[in-house]
């Protein structure tokens, strides 16, 4: 039997209804996944009495194997179990003498290892015996095309509503900075009614984080989708007049993820809605309707034009064979390059 794919919710879901692995390694890049796990761990594992003989947190920089195994290998005292949080594990050279006590790892221990900003080599032992005897688990960042699918997820999970527009315009103008983002989203959540369906709208995002509901991103996308010239002039001319609130490669990188996953949709056997779901690794089916009216809209070769087009913006954006064009103009030009 292939061994169960470890998904952050999944994860976070098994800690909260109480279902603990005796180990943990979270590794990676993206430290809000380690962060939260570990958080949620601190808060479910133990009670806040049990604590006080119970939980041990260690730090890499004062630390080797042979005190992480010391107190890994202790019993709980009056409680279920005990916690040991190693973090800044990354720091600890001999880690890899740890994969004996991995493999057999005690049942009424939890050990969290947090190997931030690396990943352990998993031709090693240590990974291995994690990935079999626990959670091994890689925070890798969130590319920015799956960021409005990974808001709208953690939504689902906070029993919050969003729109499809108010995800889309947070992860436009957040992009993948997961703490940032968590920050703003609390930040939203407090601002809710108490009573009544909590809803994230496009009219509570502009009002408190600043992004206009009728000049952004992801409006921008939906005229240039449905080939709507006006409309998209007037928002670049509003980006144009608001350049600190809509930075040109922000702009750029919305733009050049849709073509590029336009570009895939030509590459796909199957153009179904689909078939188009499973070649871009979406999950609803609303998110592929921009795709076929794309198609619809832009033939192939065009499409990989724009993207040459769109690579060229953004270089000049930065000073390549650019001297004095500002980036109004340059999003202008791009625009019409697009829309003619």
């Amino acid at each position: 039997m292939a061994k169960k794919e470890h998904t952050f919710e999944g994860i976070c879901r098994d800690i909260v209804q109480k279902q603990f692995a005796p180990v943990y390694i979270l590794m990676g890049e993206e430290p809000y996944f380690m962060d939260k796990i570990t958080d949620l761990l601190l808060e479910n594992v133990l009670t806040e009495e049990e604590k006080d003989f119970n939980l041990t947190i260690l730090y890499g920089a004062d630390s080797d194997a042979a005190k992480v195994l010391n107190a890994a290998r202790r019993f709980p005292m009056m409680s279920e179990y005990q916690l040991v949080v190693v973090r800044e594990a990354q720091m600890i050279r001999d880690i890899e003498l740890l994969t004996n006590y991995v493999k057999k790892p005690l049942e009424k221990t939890v050990l969290v290892v947090n190997y931030k900003y690396k990943t352990l080599d998993r031709r090693k032992t240590l990974a291995s015996a994690a990935d079999a005897n626990g959670i091994l688990f890689d925070c890798k960042k969130i590319p920015d095309y799956k960021m409005a699918g990974f808001i709208s997820t953690m939504m689902q999970m906070r029993q919050i509503s969003i729109d499809q527009k108010s995800t889309q315009m947070l992860a436009d103008y957040l992009g993948n900075d997961l703490t940032r983002l968590n920050k703003e989203l609390e930040k939203l959540i407090l601002l809710m009614p108490s009573t009544g369906t909590k809803r994230i709208t496009p009219e509570l995002i502009e009002q408190n984080i600043g992004i206009s509901k009728e000049f952004n991103n992801y409006e921008l996308l939906r005229a240039i989708v449905n080939k709507e010239v006006l409309k998209a002039n007037r928002i670049i001319q509003y980006f144009e007049k608001n350049p600190k609130n809509n930075p040109i490669q922000v702009t750029l990188t919305v733009l050049f993820n849709y073509f590029s996953n336009l570009l895939i949709c030509y590459y796909s056997k199957d153009r179904s809605e689909y078939g188009l779901m499973n070649a871009l690794g979406m999950r609803n089916a609303f998110q592929v309707k921009d795709y076929l009216t794309g198609m619809r809209h832009y033939p192939a070769m065009k499409v990989f034009n724009l993207i040459t087009d769109i690579r060229l913006t953004d270089a000049r954006s930065k000073g390549v064979d650019n001297s004095s064009a500002p980036d109004g103009e340059l999003l202008k030009e791009l625009l019409y390059k697009i829309l003619h």
